[in-house]
């Protein structure tokens, strides 16, 4: 078993099982107390979280793939996909590293799954970062309107026009096969070539079976969470962008009112993925709650 002070302080990999049986891999980058890093897409490689390296001094990294997602592999039963169950092997990666309790950095749709091993092992979890986090496990609403408001934020943008246009038709429910490309720009805060290059990086990193599983029903029980996550004693930080349509700044703070006394920031200028927007911004509002 790997324990704290033997974690690899070079990128590496190593393979651990599930309580199952299924063999999972984890990540570790950097040096310091070991931060695990869930992912979200749903379902998606964690390699995608790779932009976080060195932006998290004192921080050892260590990033799950989830299984059927990366060098993880893929379970016998696909009913363990559900976000639900998948706890359990972030319980297992926990034991595999002989740490008491976790600190844990969740991306996107990664926070639901965070979300629910906290109200799960209250006592296993140091501190929970939530970056621009899902909130199905906690069933707050996110409208359309939510949405268009947030996205006319980037109006002045050269590309806005078509992409609004576009997630007009998909809050109208009239989504093309195109409708997620055309609106790709409003997910990050510079639409530039880095942007476009993590954009064109995600078509071979989700599992998309994995992915339709992930919320099937029975998933997620937002009234218990919430009611778990108000009795959670450790600390807890929510980042939000300022221009992110998937987790409005107005959504995640009504998240941080789930917690006791949870802190909130806001990253100016910021989509979906803060740490790539303005990485020493990032940092800066990072470092002082992990340190």
């Amino acid at each position: 078993m790997i324990t704290p002070s033997s974690l690899p302080g070079l990128p590496a990999s190593s393979v651990f099982r599930a309580h199952d049986g299924t063999e999972l891999a984890c990540h570790t980058s950097g040096d310091g107390a070991p931060l695990i890093c869930l992912p979200g897409g749903p379902m998606q490689d964690s390699a995608y979280l790779r932009g976080l390296d060195g932006l998290l001094p004192h921080r050892r990294l260590v990033r799950l793939d989830l299984r059927g997602t990366g060098r993880s592999a893929a379970p016998e039963d696909t009913a363990s996909y559900r976000c639900d169950r998948l706890v359990d092997d972030v319980e297992a990666l926990r034991e595999h590293l002989g740490l008491e309790t976790v600190d844990l950095l969740a991306h996107s749709a990664g926070a639901n799954l965070a979300a629910l091993y906290a109200a799960r092992h209250p006592g296993r979890v140091g501190r929970l970062l939530l970056v621009t986090p899902s909130v199905f496990a906690v069933g707050i609403p996110i409208t359309g309107d939510d949405r268009l408001e947030t996205a006319r934020l980037r109006a002045a943008e050269p590309w806005f026009a078509p992409a609004y246009a576009a997630l007009e038709e998909l809050v109208a429910g009239r989504a093309t096969a195109d409708t997620m490309q055309e609106i790709a720009p409003f997910w990050y805060g510079r639409w530039d070539d880095a942007a476009r290059a993590h954009r064109a990086a995600e078509a071979g990193q989700k599992n998309h079976e994995a992915a339709a599983a992930y919320g099937a029903e029975g998933a997620f029980d937002p009234d218990a969470t919430r009611k778990a996550l108000a009795e959670l004693a450790a600390p807890v930080l929510l980042l939000a962008g300022e221009a992110d349509l998937a987790a409005p700044p107005s959504a995640v703070a009504a998240y941080a009112d789930l917690f006791r006394g949870a802190e909130l920031t806001v990253q100016p200028g910021a989509g979906h993925f803060p740490w790539l927007d303005d990485p020493a911004r990032f940092a800066t509002a990072t470092a002082a709650f992990l340190s």
